[in-house]
């Protein structure tokens, strides 16, 4: 993690505006293409839901403002950041989980499997409410929705990165996902979210070249 100095910082002004509002978080609503990425993960034995996570960590931890969260006065940047997401029990009781993120995407899948499975059977709310090294992501697979809203509190604003996947569906032969991504508007514009939808895509038409390697 390194801090970041604000006033030799190239985006201080920006920054510096976007702190002020009371809203200062933005959002993107994109339908992405998963057929080729459903079909490797299958392949391979592995479940959607560790694929999708381990895909929106690897884009997150490929740009620098997706690492970037502000902490009272300051900017830090994280190294790494990893994924945090919502479980439903077998009772439909929400729950958090927090997991790991590594660039070995055998290794990702499989204890996020055993962490899913274990919150899953005990749901808690507790989550790691100290961290802020994560990103804070939920599917709602009942519903290929064309746009999402978090609950989150605004005073102050926290700067932790938002992903929402849906239900998937079909479109001209293709198999597609709305995807939503949220941000923090004084660490991040609409052109690196635009960065960020153009590596998970990436990711996703070529699964068998990342969901394969290590780096």
């Amino acid at each position: 993690m390194r801090h970041i100095d604000i006033e030799s910082w190239e985006r201080r002004e920006q920054y510096r505006l976007y702190r002020q509002f009371d809203q200062p978080h933005f959002n993107m609503c994109v339908n992405v293409d998963v057929t080729t990425f459903y079909a490797e993960l299958k392949e391979q034995g592995a479940t959607f839901t560790a694929g999708v996570l381990y895909v929106l960590a690897r884009a997150a931890n490929d740009i620098a403002s997706f690492r970037c969260r502000i902490r009272g006065d300051e900017v830090v940047e994280y190294d790494v950041v990893h994924p945090a997401t919502s479980v439903l029990s077998d009772a439909e009781l929400l729950g958090f989980c927090s997991l790991r993120y590594t660039a070995d995407f055998a290794g990702f899948a499989a204890a996020a499997t055993v962490t899913l499975a274990s919150a899953k059977k005990t749901p808690s709310l507790t989550g790691e409410p100290d961290r802020d090294d994560v990103l804070y992501t939920t599917s709602i697979p009942w519903v290929s929705f064309t746009s999402f809203a978090h609950p989150m509190h605004f005073h102050p604003a926290d700067s932790v990165p938002r992903m929402a996947w849906g239900k998937r569906f079909e479109e001209s032969g293709r198999l597609k996902m709305p995807l939503s991504v949220q941000g923090h508007h004084a660490l991040m514009d609409g052109v690196h979210m635009g960065r960020y939808y153009e590596k998970v895509q990436e990711y996703l038409a070529e699964p068998q070249t990342y969901l394969n390697s290590t780096a």
